[in-house]
């Protein structure tokens, strides 16, 4: 897959193609569906498949303190989108000049100049421009004056629940992580790399990775049941992801991950944290005896938890 960073570094070879527009946050199975149409759209028309995203997504943008928790950083979206079989990524900056683009003018600009779309698959309640007026509707009357088709995918209902990023937050904030299984096709999961920290945990005895976050919000806190990918191997392990309210810090989110029985250097490393059960909430301990206190329970409640699986982990 080719990623296109900006309408200034595309070439000929990206133009002519069937695309899709959306933030396609946790590329979920509705996100799914869309792709698998646009993928049957390409080989019908021999065309490469686009999507076209944003960066910053636009609530982001607008709204930054009040934007919802991403369920994926770009780096994860786009190792999924890769993953369902999509040819290129426009990923276009959303800025005060893209902002203020009208549905028509984004549709010139981005649609028929940049990418000369011969094909638009969109969801069924997508809507764009800085007057709200980009819609199917629209998109279908701009498409038959210029030459290129559009197509509304269905809604995707799972067990009565209509798929939507919006949903698995709701399911992820309740720690509901089956429905949010069914609802993503697969188990929730953050990934990212292994940071130097503060190193409190191991004064506690029991050392944690930090693991990196690169994300303003998440979309859920406290203490949890994982397991984390490293080399193949699924580790059964427990995690804090939150603010750390015992401890002073940034008021950042932090996830630390501490992997039972595990030996080893993981700085610099990216890892893949899988997230099971919730334990409880993220609390304030009146001291660090307490806070060691609780983490030492939470260690054998998630021993006792794991000792009781098949395989150990899951």
């Amino acid at each position: 897959m080719q990623l296109v960073r900006g309408l200034h570094n595309l070439r000929p070879q990206h133009r002519g193609c069937v695309a899709t527009i959306g933030n396609f946050d946790g590329v979920h199975r509705g996100h799914q569906a869309i792709l698998a149409r646009l993928r049957e759209r390409a080989v019908e028309l021999g065309l490469p498949s686009c999507v076209v995203i944003f960066e910053p997504q636009p609530r982001e943008f607008f709204a930054p303190e009040t934007a919802p928790a991403r369920l994926a950083r770009l780096r994860d979206k786009l190792e999924l989108l890769a993953a369902e079989g999509v040819d290129q990524v426009l990923c276009l900056s959303f800025n005060e000049r893209l902002s203020k683009l009208s549905a028509a003018e984004f549709v010139d600009t981005v649609l028929i100049e940049g990418l000369d779309v011969r094909h638009l698959e969109v969801g069924d309640d997508f809507r764009f421009g800085c007057d709200r007026l980009g819609d199917f509707d629209f998109l279908q009357q701009v498409g038959n004056a210029q030459g290129f088709s559009v197509e509304a995918a269905q809604t995707v209902e799972i067990d009565g629940v209509r798929v939507s990023s919006t949903q698995i937050r709701n399911a992820l904030a309740v720690a509901d992580f089956a429905l949010a299984e069914r609802l993503l096709g697969r188990p929730y999961q953050i990934t990212g790399r292994v940071l130097h920290g503060q190193k409190l945990a191991r004064q506690l005895g029991t050392p944690t990775a930090n693991v990196q976050l690169k994300r303003r919000r998440v979309p859920m806190t406290g203490v949890y049941l994982v397991s984390t990918l490293i080399d193949g191997t699924a580790w059964p392990g427990v995690a804090n992801i939150g603010v750390r309210p015992t401890v002073a810090g940034d008021g950042s989110a932090h996830l630390e991950v501490h992997l039972l029985d595990f030996a080893g250097d993981l700085y610099g490393r990216r890892l893949t944290v899988v997230f099971h059960q919730k334990l409880r909430d993220e609390q304030r301990f009146a001291s660090l005896e307490a806070l060691k206190t609780a983490i030492n329970a939470d260690v054998a409640a998630a021993r006792a938890h794991w000792h009781g699986q098949p395989d150990g982990c899951v």
